[in-house]
């Protein structure tokens, strides 16, 4: 097996994802824009992509990841919004879409129009949380659009699945395929609710933040082959027990959570950017693959399905955000302030990605009876236009538009005070807590260890407070960055020294690395807050 095109598309993707950092254009158009440049390029590696790859071994870890890094309470909270996009949004894209294109297209039967609709149907909202960071949006709307993307493609999957049993010859009614649906839905939470706790309570007990890790590496896997097994939805299995663990993530050790987070940042990056180079890639094989179609033809229609795929967002959103208010005074008292700029924004947001090539890919060539499927190169034509019609006209627009609209970002100065009042509570808890284990004869301590721990909360409970303080007139600092740029200093100074005495044979290489680990660990629980958010 020739892994050097692998390498190659890792180390590339990397780098265009690093580069991308340094400007404007959010890294996964970038990624599409340079693999659809190298597409052509002579020497280049064939890179098909394989849906038997990208289902079960890619999806899995970035829908864990983000599940891991979503708020359980605030999709919760946003449950009904986020149920109304990833089901019925989902749902109605494929019939709608699909209603078009078999109107569209000559003798596409619409069952084959379906397929399609259910290709394209669900958003990728990789892209879109990563501009919505960028641009601070308000917190609901991202978890809005991160709640759309962590359960729409299990609806994609098994609308897709009914539609193509109906193509293929096995002759499913609509009591079938709702019975499909709700045995892939409940089927995968069941499973990721039977997962979850015995998962978390297995991760509790390993003592070894390595084997720990290498359990949290494998439980996305786990969860999605276990539902899949008993053909239910492996992408909410995965789900479920990624916000589950996530939520009660404070409870495992905390070497286990700091390399845990290394972890998962460096897959979600990799998996990423290799992601969105991939689906720039695939535009030799499309075309080769276009059969019959001319290319005129072809790029009708893939307008008329591209302008159908965003029209029908909008369609379903704004109805789906003001009906149930007009309907409902409980949903209007508690989901107040809610203007036409958010469905705007939502409706733009709804760029596909590399789920819907992945399932397009997977269509099989021929029906049971041995036919051809009917315009399956087509279909794969359409899925790839929309996709990198989606990604780069809404995706470079979207910060423009959001900009435009005037919408209201974050507040980082209500949002520290808020961080300071916690931590001021959490600290006199602490220091509660401190003076009543000192009361005992057994945690007695010298003077200047006692006052040592209380410097330590003392420098916790000012340190957010410091953030809201004046700003350095030379420097632009904040006395908090001021400090930590100075702690930062120390630690590298005290680096320095460990590494000469190691080059100076007064302490061994062991010994270096024990000094290093314990540095490392001060500095990132002094500075983990200014790590950079995983992925693109």
């Amino acid at each position: 097996m020739d892994v050097l095109p692998l390498l190659m598309l890792v180390a590339g993707s990397a780098a265009v994802a690093g580069a991308a950092r340094r400007t404007p254009v959010p890294a996964p158009l970038l990624l599409v824009a340079v693999g659809l440049m190298l597409s052509f390029v002579p020497g280049v590696p064939d890179y098909t992509l394989d849906p038997h790859i990208v289902l079960p071994l890619v999806l899995p870890p970035l829908l864990h990841t983000a599940a891991l890094d979503s708020s359980y309470l605030d999709l919760r909270a946003n449950l009904r919004p986020i149920a109304l996009l990833s089901v019925g949004y989902v749902l109605f894209a494929t019939v709608s879409v699909g209603w078009i294109a078999h109107l569209l297209v000559p003798d596409l039967p619409l069952t084959a129009a379906l397929v399609l609709g259910a290709v394209v149907a669900p958003p990728d909202a990789v892209a879109a949380t990563a501009i919505a960071r960028r641009l601070g949006l308000p917190s609901r709307l991202t978890t809005i659009l991160q709640g759309e993307s962590l359960v729409n493609d299990a609806t994609a999957i098994t609308a897709y699945r009914v539609a193509l049993a109906a193509v293929v010859g096995e002759g499913v009614t609509f009591l079938h395929g709702a019975g499909e649906f709700l045995l892939a839905a409940v089927g995968g939470v069941g499973v990721g609710l039977v997962l979850m706790v015995p998962l978390h309570w297995l991760r509790r007990r390993l003592t070894d933040p390595l084997l720990q890790n290498t359990l949290s590496l494998l439980i996305p896997f786990v969860a999605y082959s276990a539902a899949e097994q008993v053909e239910a939805s492996g992408v909410l299995a995965v789900v479920v027990v990624g916000l589950y663990l996530g939520h009660h993530a404070w409870q495992v050790d905390f070497a286990t959570r700091l390399q845990e987070a290394a972890v998962w940042r460096m897959i979600a990056f990799i998996l990423e950017s290799a992601v969105f180079a991939l689906i720039g890639l695939q535009l030799r094989v499309v075309l080769q693959g276009l059969g019959p179609y001319g290319s005129a033809e072809a790029a009708w229609y893939a307008v008329i399905v591209f302008l159908a795929v965003v029209l029908m967002r909008f369609v379903w959103v704004f109805p789906a955000t003001f009906l149930p208010r007009k309907l409902f005074r409980r949903i209007r008292a508690r989901e107040p302030g809610v203007t036409w700029t958010t469905p705007v924004v939502v409706g733009w947001a709804g760029m596909r990605g590399v789920v819907s090539l992945a399932i397009a890919f997977s269509i099989p060539p021929t029906t049971h009876g041995g036919e051809e499927f009917p315009a399956r190169n087509l279909i794969l034509f359409l899925t790839f236009t929309t996709v990198i019609g989606t990604l780069v006209v809404q995706g470079l627009t979207l910060p423009a538009l959001i900009r435009r609209l005037g919408v209201p970002g974050r507040d980082p100065q209500a949002e520290t005070l808020l961080e300071a009042q916690a931590q001021a509570e959490a600290s006199q808890s602490a220091e509660t807590r401190l003076d009543e284990l000192l009361a005992a004869e057994r945690n007695a301590l010298p003077p200047p260890l006692v006052d040592r721990l209380r410097h330590v909360l003392e420098r916790r409970r000012n340190a957010v407070w410091e953030r809201l303080g004046a700003v350095n007139e030379v420097t632009g600092e904040s006395v908090d960055d001021t400090y930590r740029r100075l702690a930062r200093e120390m630690i590298e100074a005290e680096r320095k020294v460990f590494v000469d005495l190691r080059d100076q044979r007064r302490i061994d290489d062991e010994m270096l690395r024990r000094l290093l680990r314990r540095l490392d660990l001060e500095e990132a629980a002094a500075f983990r807050e200014e790590a950079p958010e995983g992925g693109l």
